[in-house]
């Protein structure tokens, strides 16, 4: 009684909650007639064999029919109207808010994961980024140490090695050269006058021969001279035995059209 004087609409609101649900009650059995009434008429019209057009055509009118039942249900109901309580809306405040710290938690969940991801990749940059530094440092300290070597390395310093360079190889030129004059000295000596008169029985020439030697130093010249022309004329100075023996031996080749010219074989080319 005391809640009753305190709440005078409560009796009111019983009565419309029970009215509310005999009407649902109500409309829920009407729905079922109404789908009792459809199997009926399906099961009556029969499997009927339907082209793919038909049969899509079929369906659609189907669906039509039911959003046509739907939408008009719907428009006949009436919407139920929630009191404002204040219970009413301490519910819906909860479930607001926990809807919303649900999507605030997907957020963070979200962007906790990107910002992993970001940190890994700062990560990798930096570590990049420090390769990158140890080879610039050691790019530089190589580039001062050649710039160092390049400052040393003056042109009096370079004409002094290759003079000294130059020196090395005229002297062992010309150890070469004294070697290869003391071979042919010993093995090669000046021809026998004598000995070459008694063979051919012929009269001495007052010509003077030459040595082997000297006729490879003419040859030798020659060829470096002139090498557009490396042939030399065959002269009274040089002894015949000799010439057969440079050409015999591939050192000296013979002129392809004047045979009374020589050259030295090219060995540097």
């Amino acid at each position: 009684m005391n809640q009753q004087d305190l709440d005078p609409d409560s009796t009111t609101d019983v009565g419309d909650v029970t009215d509310t649900e005999e009407e649902l009650i109500r409309e829920c059995e009407e729905m079922w007639k109404d789908m009792e009434e459809c199997q009926n008429k399906l099961s009556l019209i029969g499997t009927e064999t339907l082209t793919d057009s038909n049969a899509q055509l079929s369906l659609l009118i189907m669906q039509v029919k039911c959003l046509t039942a739907e939408l008009s249900q719907w428009q006949k109901k009436t919407p139920e109207i929630i009191p404002l309580t204040e219970d009413v809306l301490i519910t819906l405040g909860k479930e607001e808010f926990q809807k919303l710290r649900q999507d605030l938690e997907m957020v963070l969940s979200t962007m906790e994961s990107k910002n992993e991801k970001l940190k890994e990749d700062l990560e990798r940059e930096q570590q990049w980024l420090d390769e990158q530094q140890q080879i610039m440092e050691s790019l530089n300290v190589l580039h001062s140490e050649l710039k160092n070597k390049v400052e040393t390395f003056s042109e009096s310093r370079i004409f002094n090695e290759l003079k000294t360079k130059m020196l090395n190889v005229k002297e062992y030129k010309e150890k070469l050269l004294s070697t290869l004059g003391k071979f042919l000295e010993d093995h090669f000596p000046m021809p026998d006058r004598s000995v070459k008169k008694k063979k051919k029985n012929i009269q001495e020439s007052t010509v003077q021969l030459i040595t082997l030697h000297e006729m490879l130093e003419i040859l030798i010249n020659r060829l470096f001279d002139v090498p557009h022309d490396p042939y030399v004329k065959i002269s009274d100075s040089f002894w015949p035995p000799y010439v057969e023996l440079l050409l015999r031996n591939g050192i000296a080749l013979r002129h392809p059209e004047d045979p009374t010219r020589i050259r030295l074989e090219a060995f540097h080319q």
